[in-house]
């Protein structure tokens, strides 16, 4: 199976993971939106990549502006979803010390 259709292939389980996250009553609001916008970082991807191909006849890869722009969509999604689960943990430790 080509590399392509399995990228393809595994948007269906990362939306179902997205669907379940969702209904997930302990997720925070924060991680969730980081956790989304790993879906932007490949809407971005995807068109870097093919520009990357057309114009410069080479992989996004070996773009560096064009990958270094793209990769700075994971990079956000990755902070929002680390900041969002360390204030729901500070969240958690200050109701347990106001609970004492």
């Amino acid at each position: 199976m080509p590399p392509e259709t399995l990228f393809g292939l595994s948007l269906f389980p990362y939306l179902g993971f997205l669907w379940f996250l969702s209904k997930a009553k302990q997720t925070p609001k924060l991680g969730f939106l980081g956790f989304c916008m790993t879906l932007v970082f490949v809407a971005v991807t995807i068109p870097a990549g093919i520009y990357a191909k057309v114009v410069y006849g080479k992989s996004l890869a070996n773009v560096d502006f064009l990958h270094g722009a793209a990769e700075s969509f994971l990079t956000l999604a990755n902070i929002l979803v680390v900041i969002g689960f360390q204030q729901a943990i500070a969240q958690q430790q200050a109701s347990k010390q106001a609970a004492k």
